[in-house]
């Protein structure tokens, strides 16, 4: 069985089923199960709890399971340096992101990598900034896009600076201004972000020297977007989530201007795969170009 049994056992947990894991892995459920049976008779513990709402770590599965993950990492490392011995570019890399780089830098990105490095596979976990930071530190993701700087001590190289800008309905009072002083959007409606939204935007609208009127709060993009388009309210959003949007909202720099600025990170001393470092390389090149 050899290292498949830490796998799966990983799978399991990230999943929170047997019949998920099982499906993700090719496996069938009973083999999943035999596999996870065997695993807790070898070290002698209960490391899962199972039952009708799913499957939960126990503690001391909570304590091993750091080990299972870098075993498992090792094991990637090793097959990955192989390869490249061999003359070959194979590998997996696995990748935290969110929303808007998923939808307007990584198709280009993955599109030029794939086609220099074929053999090379992707897993992408999507979440907010705080979320992969943390991924990246407990070694579920060798990398992943974070706003700058990370909360957390890690790697970091800075790729671009993306613009925070105010959004307005088309025929709102402050369309004719090339710029929007905060003090002007101020003065109206707004639809912000929710608090418990993690990121610059919300960090951004919490250090506001200016009190925003929040009449609208939402956790999502869209969500805002087509409340803005329907003229209830004003906002503040990161270019990037504006590209391409089918709404009909104007955007507008702000007064004074203000960024967030965004960039790629990994483990510091956790030891790139080479499928990872290239990768990582391959970004901050096209962030260059």
């Amino acid at each position: 069985m050899g290292d498949a049994k830490y796998e799966v056992f990983l799978k399991t947990v990230e999943m929170g089923s047997l019949t998920k894991a099982a499906e993700a892995l090719g496996y069938t459920q009973s083999g999943v199960t035999h596999i996870l049976n065997a695993l807790e008779e070898e070290c002698g513990l209960k490391l899962l709890s199972r039952g009708r709402a799913g499957v939960r770590l126990t503690s001391d599965g909570t304590s091993l399971m750091p080990y299972f993950r870098e075993l498992c990492n090792s094991r990637r490392k090793l097959e990955e340096q192989i390869a490249g011995l061999h003359g070959l570019t194979a590998g997996l890399v696995r990748m935290g992101t969110f929303t808007s780089i998923s939808a307007h830098w990584l198709p280009d990105i993955l599109r030029s990598f794939c086609a220099a490095y074929p053999n090379i596979r992707f897993e992408l976990a999507h979440g907010d900034y705080d979320e992969v930071e943390s991924w990246i530190l407990q070694g579920q993701v060798d990398c992943g896009f974070v706003r700058m700087p990370s909360k957390e001590p890690l790697e970091t190289i800075f790729l671009k600076r993306d613009r925070i800008l105010a959004v307005l309905p088309e025929n709102h009072a402050l369309a004719p201004l090339d710029r929007v002083p905060l003090e002007r959007l101020a003065e109206y409606p707004g639809v912000y972000y929710e608090r418990n939204c993690a990121g610059g935007i919300r960090e951004f609208l919490d250090a506001c020297p200016i009190r925003l009127n929040i009449q609208f709060a939402a956790e999502d993009d869209q969500a805002i977007m087509g409340m803005v388009e329907s003229g209830l309210g004003v906002s503040v959003m990161p270019e990037l989530t504006l590209r391409r949007t089918p709404y009909k909202i104007l955007q507008k720099e702000l007064d004074p201007p203000a960024y967030r600025d965004l960039g790629i990170a990994f483990r510091a001393g956790a030891g790139l795969s080479p499928a990872a470092g290239r990768f990582i390389a391959h970004v901050k090149a096209w962030a260059d170009f």
